[in-house]
């Protein structure tokens, strides 16, 4: 069914058919990508994608889960613990990588819940990525987030560059990530490249733990006839993407030309709601569909923390970014998908 999904993102399709990587390596050949974290939202959906353009062998996707049989069938995967470095640096070696993903991270309500755990994850498992790719000559994409922008940061709209702060281990995490990476790429000469991603939105990949699942609960539940109870407030807002328009960003600003980039981590997004805005869209399709509100204090700190809306005039003026996918799109095709589960 995620195949199926990302063939109808049609104009992503064709865009990534025709990527332009930059070899890090003086041979010939496709591209050989390493994803970390590879059986979370993400991870599977870009594996797919770079598969169908550079054939099944020229991804390697892990994690440190028994991955499922259709996984197993997509390509190569293999068993990746990313705090161990050493084990990173000779499956970067022996499978002879060019590209490194690292997708592994505990998002920030998860990051709460386990701040010991959260810090390894997210910040000891980037300086290793750092490191071997360095070493390595790597082309290194980390994703950042919303969570990266904190109270003090302007909300409606959120630029590229302005003051951050987070208050969640995960923001802080990616705010070091995006420091640590530019740091590297202008003393070290790494090709180090990110891009803050607001809630991605899956119709047919569980949440992992995140703010903005909320949407994603909601859609299922009415598509099952359900109603729903909100752990936000009907009006706060906060930015979205559907996620093939996620993996095809990604897929464009890995591809992009270096001398396109000004920065080294770009806002993407596709649009802004709220709950009871993607809830009125919903009874569109289901007139019968009932939400109530039932704050969580700590959700709901987090969520009144973070942007509004996201300003990605940088991405689309410098390497074109362009979304797909707005609001009525998202919720027609995501009712579709999940009604089919």
């Amino acid at each position: 069914m995620m195949s199926a999904l990302l063939r109808r993102c049609s104009r992503g399709a064709a865009v990534i058919s025709r990527p332009a990587w930059r070899f890090s390596s003086t041979e010939s050949s496709p591209p050989r990508v390493l994803i970390t974290g590879g059986l979370g939202q993400l991870g599977r959906s870009l594996a797919s994608v770079l598969r169908k353009t550079y054939g099944s062998d020229s991804v390697v996707l892990t994690d440190i889960k028994r991955p499922p049989s259709d996984v197993v069938a997509a390509g190569p995967y293999a068993y990746l613990d990313v705090l161990d470095e050493g084990a990173l640096r000779k499956m970067v070696a022996e499978q002879r990588i060019t590209t490194l993903v690292h997708y592994s991270a505990l998002l920030s309500v998860i990051g709460e819940q386990n701040l010991p755990l959260a810090m390894r994850v997210n910040i000891d498992s980037v300086h290793s990525c750092m490191r071997v790719a360095s070493e390595f000559d790597l082309r290194l994409f980390i994703p950042s987030t919303i969570g990266a922008f904190g109270p003090h940061c302007p909300r409606n709209p959120t630029p590229d560059l302005t003051v951050q702060r987070p208050r969640t281990i995960y923001g802080v995490s990616k705010v070091h990530m995006e420091l640590l990476g530019e740091y590297y790429h202008a003393s070290r000469g790494l090709d180090f490249r990110s891009l803050r991603f607001p809630g991605v939105l899956s119709a047919d990949t569980p949440p992992g733990g995140g703010t903005t699942d909320y949407a994603v609960h909601m859609v299922v539940a009415a598509a099952r006839g359900q109603s729903f109870e909100c752990n936000l407030r009907p009006d706060t807002r906060l930015p979205m993407m559907y996620l093939p328009d996620c993996v095809r960003s990604t897929c464009e600003m890995l591809t992009a030309p270096a001398d396109k980039l000004r920065l080294r981590t770009y806002n993407v997004t596709a649009m802004s709601f709220t709950p009871e805005e993607v809830a009125a869209e919903i009874r569109k399709h289901k007139s019968d569909f009932t939400v109530t509100y039932k704050p969580d204090p700590t959700v709901q700190a987090i969520a009144d923390s973070w942007p509004e809306v996201f300003d990605d005039s940088g991405a689309r003026t410098d390497w074109g970014w362009k979304h797909d996918y707005n609001m009525s799109r998202l919720v027609e095709h995501m009712l579709g998908v999940a009604a089919r589960q």
